[in-house]
């Protein structure tokens, strides 16, 4: 590559990347379940060791099974705080806010019951998330990291429903309990001009949670007895972009898919 092309292509580069992050978050972020973002494989803390934290927001989707398929939803809002070494290794911790969506949780399969809606909704319950990333630059340009990271929802999330059976009316409530989650997974990087990075790999994945309803009515999902709530897909991919901003700012967006669509964004700040 001559000087020439080097002088012509960062300004078309970076715009292109812009044009496209832009687009990804807006045509998906309110249209497409993972615990927050992956984000870059290259740890963001200082050479000497160091401090990085973010603000971050993601819109989740997933495919959950019981006896059945259903789809559950998220919005989650989270700060996050990371220590370690540039370019090396780093550990990180987040705590957020989530709210929860069950597609059918409340669908009546029998003509006897009758529902007066469809769908669990639930409002804002705290979580908390751990994890760790290494990383190896291969070279100036590109690098590969690999990342472990767990989420566990402190409450229970709780929505109340009434109906009636063979006509005689009941109310009942359905308990989400104990909702984890454990993603690992291994990162490509490439970095372009103005120090924007792309990124994206595999990775694999486990979810569950307790599902328990207070009463017992035929062809409804859930029961008294406890069922278990479980990722139905087990592996996914991920691609994302990390853009500057003014100093010690930059901008990541970030995409999943493992049988539906996420799709996040944060602000971090390195110090």
């Amino acid at each position: 590559m001559n000087n020439k092309s080097i002088g012509r292509c960062p300004t078309k580069n970076f715009f292109k990347t812009i044009a496209i992050a832009v687009f990804l978050f807006l045509t998906l972020g309110s249209s497409a379940f993972a615990a927050g973002l992956f984000g870059l494989p290259q740890t963001l803390s200082k050479t000497a060791g160091g401090l990085n934290t973010a603000i971050a927001y993601s819109y989740a989707e997933d495919v959950f099974k019981t006896s059945s398929d259903f789809v559950l939803r998220q919005h989650q809002i989270y700060s996050h705080a990371a220590y370690g070494k540039a370019g090396i290794w780093e550990v990180y911790g987040r705590i957020g806010l989530a709210d929860l969506k069950i597609s059918d949780a409340f669908n009546a399969g029998n003509g006897l019951t009758t529902m007066s809606r469809n769908d669990f909704d639930e409002n804002w319950k705290f979580f908390g998330t751990l994890g760790a990333k290494a990383f190896y630059p291969v070279n100036r340009l590109f690098g590969v990291g690999a990342f472990v990271q767990g989420t566990y929802h402190f409450s229970n999330y709780t929505d109340s429903v009434t109906g009636a059976y063979n006509g005689t009316p009941f109310e009942a409530d359905l308990k989400i309990k104990n909702l984890w989650d454990v993603h690992g997974g291994i990162g490509l990087q490439a970095t372009l001009p103005f120090s924007i990075k792309l990124y994206g790999g595999p990775y694999v994945y486990y979810s569950d949670a307790d599902a328990v309803l207070s009463v017992d009515r035929p062809g409804l999902l859930f029961g008294t007895e406890k069922g278990i709530m479980q990722n139905k897909s087990k592996a996914g991919g991920f691609v994302g972009a990390d853009i500057p901003l003014i100093k010690g700012f930059r901008l990541n967006i970030e995409g999943q898919y493992a049988g539906r669509l996420s799709i996040g964004s944060a602000v971090t700040y390195t110090y």
